[in-house]
């Protein structure tokens, strides 16, 4: 199936997508504007990007940014140092530079035959600058090759997804040049919908026990990392494999206040103390 450019996205079998993040998907698509999704980690962000491409049928390359990531390595990379060592060993390719330039993520995308879905991953982890220095391309849709003076152009604008932790915040610039969404942390009722998507025959009352301690421990004050939707996702699997049964979660005794393989959902210390201390005090007012 090839994107003819009018088709829209609603979601797939895969996704659940709320109806505010179906128009900022197809808003960002008719503007030719990136998208950019925040929200916090294990929310779907950039499971989104890979719904979207299968949905429109288009193909997607993924940019996955870490700290030392500069925009320079998304167009092109000129390896100098292969090439003096090719010189001085006589090697035939030093003839033509292009053997030593490495295309970046937005090359691939610029040359495809089919417009992509260009997905640039966590953005905020790479230095303040890096949006900034991302902006006359993704506005002009091309960029200029120093080593061989030619100019790479945008056979067609690529579908431009960009996601964020909002760890960082990012320039004003680059903000004006995006289609902004904030993916809210799913509520009870599209949490089930996603359970249902992953265990479409685990029902009654031991996922609604399970949803109540992950909502209930989300909600406790001082919580360092909340459990995300993927964590949730990794829970309920080891209850399955684990064969945990309802009576066994819905213990309410103050020694097991910490649910069953609570390490799929607590993931530092801290939270893990924090906890413990609860119980303790639990115990304490029991006595």
């Amino acid at each position: 199936m090839k994107f003819d450019g009018t088709k829209k996205f609603d979601g797939t079998k895969n996704y659940v997508a709320t109806p505010d993040l179906k128009v900022a998907v197809n808003a960002a698509i008719t503007l030719e504007r990136p998208l950019l999704i925040k929200g916090e980690p294990g929310t779907g962000k950039t499971i989104l990007a890979l719904e979207v491409a299968r949905a429109l049928g288009t193909p997607i390359i993924e940019w996955h940014i870490k700290s030392t990531t500069k925009a320079q390595q998304g167009l092109y990379e000129y390896d100098a140092v292969s090439r003096l060592r090719d010189s001085q060993l006589g090697d035939e390719r030093v003839k033509d530079i292009r053997n030593y330039i490495k295309k970046g993520k937005l090359w691939e995308a610029f040359i495809m035959d089919r417009r992509p879905i260009l997905l640039i991953d966590e953005i905020d982890k790479a230095d303040i600058e890096f949006p900034n220095d991302l902006l006359q391309e993704l506005d002009r849709m091309e960029f200029f090759v120093y080593e061989t003076g030619e100019t790479i152009k945008a056979a067609q604008r690529p579908i431009v997804i960009i996601t964020s932790n909002n760890e960082k915040e990012l320039p004003d610039a680059f903000l004006r040049r995006c289609f902004f969404h904030f993916i809210k942390f799913p509520d009870p009722d599209t949490m089930q919908k996603i359970v249902d998507v992953h265990f479409p025959n685990l029902k009654g009352r031991l996922v609604a026990e399970a949803l109540r301690i992950f909502y209930d421990m989300r909600d406790v004050p001082g919580l360092k990392k909340k459990p995300s939707t993927s964590e949730l996702i990794d829970w309920l699997k080891l209850l399955l494999a684990e064969d945990i049964d309802f009576a066994t979660l819905k213990e309410t005794d103050s020694r097991k206040l910490i649910p069953p393989l609570a390490g799929a959902l607590l993931k530092n210390e801290q939270d893990v103390h924090l906890f413990e201390r609860i119980a303790f005090m639990s115990r304490r007012k029991g006595e």
